[in-house]
């Protein structure tokens, strides 16, 4: 390469004064028949719009002798060049003749064709020796037939006209010894452009060398020649050697070999000399083509010049060249990567109007815009666009759509593409599992997470860093203790830990109160230099202050101050603060004070905490001194507080507080409020009282002190109370929410105040207080268990006419309500009416009207309404199966009972005491009374208790019977089981005594029963007719006065021996 630079640049080498040899002759004027366009003899510029040169001898025109026949003859001439030659053939050109030339011109060798019979055959022979071994042949021996015959340019046709280098070198070396040959660049230029072809650079480079001895001066077909040739194998050096000299010789090439060149280089990423060269072109106002622009603009976006590629870029579109689809793409890829996202946009904008459809590269470029500015919508345009357009996703976009529905909390849908990918067989890269194991994480779903992660191991996915991070935080949700140590230890490993899993770390320490082990790992992460963040920080004071170690909190203090990172923290300076505080003032450190606008909460939260638990009285007062004489002080304050309740820190709470009264500052109403109900959870009433009294009689004292007192005494059982501080709050014109008033009403009936619930819905009529649903149920039920029933009804309907939209438990109250009133037809309309409203009905509501077929005695249609309740999807509770087992005991269907018996079991519902109380009743009603019998027994054994109303079915059964003896067997039975009688049993007992007219057997059961059981009206009553009818009226009067005294009614109707005994 060198020799050639040298012999390029030396003027000796390029002096051609001598004259030519004379050996050569001139070649005869003779006519040419016949021209090619482009001219065959030079390697084409791309420049088809060069003039053609006028003719110094213009021809005669041509007659119109045999015209018609020259010009079919010519058009069928062409038609078979152009059908051998294929679209890109050379076509001859209209010449004018004279006839007489047409003659010769039709009668010679070529008989139209575009060579000569004899060029041929000189083409095909050389041709051929392309199967034979090298030095099997002498290029003399083989052309001797044809010196003398082949022309210069005949012969420069049958050099260019070959295929492979060697014939092409042996045929050159045969040209050289003919007469007809002298030295020409054109013919040296076929040869080197053969060379080139098939790489052969250091022939090519000697032949360039010859055309020098020879005095053959390279022109720039010559000379790109070589370039092209150096540039397609790769022989960079070397061509930006030659390429320097040619540069000093002044020699323009064509924009063709710059573009040869520019592509070679920017293959091989020398994008540094492609940006020279293209300097070099626009220096040389060489023009350039679409192909320069775009290999160019790549190059200069490839070496971070930007700027200059978008200079280029706007070059390019003034010159009316569409830039293609690549070059648009790696611009807006730049322009992302560059933080210019407004100029990709725009990129993307210019790319549509040109109507130029993305590739899938440019497309995830354009999504991760969207995704990192939230323009979640476009992203959906683009992703539906792409489909539209038929462009492929590939993982990558598909990763970013999962990540985008992540964000948008479409944690469905993003699961839907992961398992579009899978099915695509597109899943394999690590960031796809890791976006969409984050999208589990936010949704809560952590053991989907974590599955996921463990498939990706199962599959061989090598992890990263944040994939170890990823699967860490995973375990730290699930509150695997083991699981996470053993990964974070494996992160140790292949990287150092960051402060954001430390945090993790910490954490789940503390959430699972592994204080010990939050402690040695603030040592280990201390010992490992790890850089601190502000959360581990805060983490790190959260652990101290639990534990009340305070020199190691002023420690991490000290250090966090030196930190230029933490200069602007408010946690850090609030904590520093605070531990400097002496009463109102800040000692100076180093000479300098901080100011701090708002003390951090959760700093002053921490720090408190930590005086707390050491116990250190003095500094928490300083501290609480100097918080409260700053600006918005007390409102920190009274927040830490009321933070301090909801975290259940009461102790903390309490010492704060009486620490604010101590400092004569008076707390929000808010923060008595939360007080107070704290003590009401802890039914510490006197502490709230004696809040309420300090506070009450202000003039700030409002609602929120009022409701939660109000809501203290109730919750307290101080009903009296709670109705004073309410009537004394609605004398003040105190608004009370519809939850304070639904929880007094509540408890009021709880306790029996049946009168003071109904003044308390009466009044909140009255004022129009605002209520809701839930108020309006509770006043509804309330008034249904006080007996109320019209006004229960009454309150529904102003439910209604308020426009409050009924609940579940509206309607289910409603249906209880008048089940009461045995108005079945408005209890099925209420159900309908709910059914209709769309609201899902629950198996209450299916119950509650069950229960009142059942008691109306249509237990065809209970059994239906049980039967539609399982087909609407609503499996039967335990509570829906007693009730419906109960109705058919009540109709005596035993056997059906029995069935529904077993399938409660059957569904996993172990029978309670109800459905035990309602299978004897069935027994009972079918006078299957050992059956009856056998059912207590069995429930005994199954470690459930029997009461009262159990053995009290069987002996009203055994009663009706007229089995009295049966029955004192079962009350002996149910003494015996340790169970006390209630007053059913009693005057059970005592009305079939009555009825059976067993009056001595009554007198002393009465006698036995009278010191022990509640005075009753049936018992006493039915004590005095046996006394009367026995003949002891003494004993009878006595309990008769006995009755009058206390108030109670004597009831005269009862008989004696209303019934026959059983013989």
């Amino acid at each position: 390469m060198e020799a050639v630079k040298s012999l390029f640049l030396c003027p000796s080498a390029l002096s051609f004064s001598s004259p030519p040899p004379s050996h050569i002759l001139k070649p005869p004027n003779t006519c040419i028949l016949c021209s090619i366009t482009p001219d065959p003899w030079t390697l084409s510029d791309g420049n088809v719009n060069k003039p053609k040169p006028k003719s110094k001898n213009p021809k005669k025109p041509l007659s119109d002798d045999n015209a018609r026949r020259i010009i079919k003859s010519k058009a069928k001439y062409l038609s078979a060049l152009r059908r051998n030659q294929g679209s890109h053939a050379q076509t001859p050109k209209w010449i004018r003749r004279s006839p007489e030339q047409m003659v010769r011109y039709l009668e010679d060798d070529r008989n139209g064709h575009l060579y000569g019979r004899h060029v041929v055959a000189a083409i095909r022979i050389v041709r051929s020796l392309s199967q034979r071994a090298e030095g099997s042949y002498d290029m003399r021996d083989v052309m001797g037939s044809f010196v003398t015959k082949l022309s210069f340019r005949e012969m420069c046709v049958v050099l260019k006209e070959q295929k492979g280098w060697r014939q092409v070198r042996d045929f050159f070396a045969w040209m050289k010894l003919q007469l007809s040959y002298h030295p020409s660049v054109i013919v040296y230029t076929i040869v080197l452009r053969t060379y080139g072809q098939v790489g052969k650079i250091k022939l090519a480079e000697q032949t360039f060398l010859e055309m020098l001895d020879a005095g053959c001066e390279p022109d720039e077909i010559a000379c790109g020649t070589m370039l092209c040739a150096y540039a397609r194998w790769g022989h960079h050096k070397a061509m930006l050697s030659f390429y320097s000299a040619m540069q000093e010789r002044g020699v323009i090439l064509s924009v063709v070999v710059y573009n040869f060149m520019l592509s070679s280089l920017q293959k091989k990423s020398l994008h540094g000399s492609v940006i020279q060269i293209w300097g070099d072109m626009s220096n040389k106002a060489v023009a350039p083509n679409h192909f320069t622009f775009t290999v160019v603009i790549c190059s200069q976006v490839k070496e971070g010049l930007l700027e200059e590629a978008f200079k280029t870029f706007n070059q390019m579109k003034s010159l009316n060249f569409v830039p293609e689809e690549v070059t648009y793409s790696l611009l807006i890829s730049s322009s992302l990567k560059a933080g210019k996202q407004d100029e990709a946009l725009r990129l993307y904008e210019g790319m549509r109007s040109q109507g130029i459809v993305p590739s899938n590269f440019t497309c995830a470029s354009l999504l991760t815009i969207y995704y990192k500015n939230g323009y979640y919508s476009d992203a959906l345009s683009l992703f539906s666009e792409m489909e539209k357009n038929k462009i492929p996703a590939d993982e990558v976009i598909y990763g970013l759509l999962i990540r985008i529905y992540g964000k948008l909390g479409l944690s469905e849908d993003a699961q839907r593409t992961f398992e579009e990918i899978e099915q695509l067989h597109l899943l394999s890269d690590e960031k796809t599992y890791l976006a969409m194991a984050q999208v589990h994480l936010s949704s809560g779903d952590y053991a989907k997470a974590l599955n996921l992660m463990e498939l990706m191991r199962s599959r061989n996915i090598l992890f990263s860093r944040f994939a170890y991070i990823i699967f860490l935080k995973c375990y730290v949700m699930i509150g695997d203790l083991g699981s996470a140590e053993a990964t974070y230890q494996s992160l140790s490993k292949i990287a150092h830990p960051d402060a954001g899993v430390c945090s993790d770390m910490l954490n789940m320490y503390l959430r699972l109160g592994l204080l010990e082990k939050a402690k040695d790992f603030i040592v280990q992460i201390r010992k490992d230099n790890i850089q601190y963040n502000e959360e581990l920080c805060r983490l790190f004071m959260k652990v101290y202050s639990k534990e009340g170690m305070l020199r190691e909190a002023e420690q991490l203090i000290e250090e966090m101050n030196t930190s230029q990172s933490f200069q602007n923290s408010s946690f850090i300076q609030t904590i520093s603060m605070g531990m400097r505080a002496k009463g109102r003032r800040i000692e100076k450190e180093e000479g300098n004070v901080v100011a701090l606008e708002l003390p951090d909460r959760n700093a002053l939260e921490c720090l408190l905490s930590l005086y707390l638990a050491s116990d250190n009285k003095i500094k928490i007062e300083e501290t609480l001194t100097w918080l409260l004489d700053t600006a918005g002080g007390l409102s920190l304050m009274n927040q830490l507080i009321r933070k301090f309740i909801q975290d259940g820190d009461i102790s903390k709470a309490e010492i704060l507080y009486d620490q604010l009264i101590k400092l004569d500052s008076r707390p929000t109403d808010a923060t008595c409020a939360s007080m107070i109900t704290m003590y009401g959870n802890q039914q510490k009433l006197d502490r709230a009282k004696e809040i309420f009294a300090n506070f009450s009689h202000s003039s700030s004292a409002g609602t929120q002190m009022y409701k939660s007192m109000i809501v203290t005494c109730a919750k307290c059982g101080e009903t009296v109370e709670a109705y004073r501080l309410y009537k004394e709050a609605t004398s003040k014109k105190v608004y009370l929410s519809a939850v304070t008033i639904s929880i007094l009403v509540n408890t009021f009936i709880q306790y029996g105040k049946y009168q003071e619930a109904e003044n308390v819905i009466h009044h909140s009529f009255g004022d129009n207080s605002e209520l809701d649903t839930v108020a309006y149920n509770t006043f509804i039920k309330a008034m249904l268990e006080a007996g109320k029933l019209h006004f229960a009804a009454n309150i529904y309907d102003r439910m209604l006419f308020a426009g409050i939209p009924p609940s579940i438990q509206t309607y289910s109250t409603m249906i209880s309500l008048y089940g009461r009133q045995r108005n079945i037809d408005k209890a099925v309309e209420m159900f309908n009416m709910a059914c209709k409203m769309g609201v899902a009905l629950d198996e209450i509501v299916y119950a509650n009207l069950i229960s009142i077929y059942g008691k109306a005695g249509k237990n065809h249609e209970a059994s239906q309404l049980f039967e539609k309740m399982q087909k609407e999807g609503i499996k039967p509770g335990k509570v829906s199966y007693n009730v419906m087992i109960n109705v058919y005991a009540a109709a005596g269907l035993c056997l059906k009972a029995e069935q529904l018996f077993q399938a409660m079991q059957k569904d996993g519902f172990p029978p309670d005491s109800m459905t035990y109380l309602a299978l004897v009743r069935a027994y009972t009603e079918s006078l299957k009374f050992k059956e009856a019998e056998e059912t207590i027994i069995s429930m005994q054994k199954d470690g459930i208790l029997p009461s009262c109303s159990h053995f009290n079915q069987l002996m009203w059964a055994f009663l009706r019977a007229g089995l009295i003896g049966e029955a004192e067997r079962v009350f002996s039975k149910m003494l015996a089981a340790g169970l006390s009688p209630d007053l059913a049993c009693y005057r059970t007992m005592l009305r079939g005594y009555m009825d059976y007219k067993r009056v001595g057997e009554g007198i002393t059961f009465f006698e036995r029963i009278n010191e022990t059981v509640e005075p009753d009206s049936f018992i006493m009553s039915a004590a005095v007719h046996l006394y009367k009818s026995e003949g002891k009226d003494p004993q009878a009067d006595g309990v008769l006065n006995s009755m009058n005294n206390q108030g109670i009614p004597f009831l005269s109707n009862l008989e004696i021996g209303a019934k026959r005994p059983v013989m």
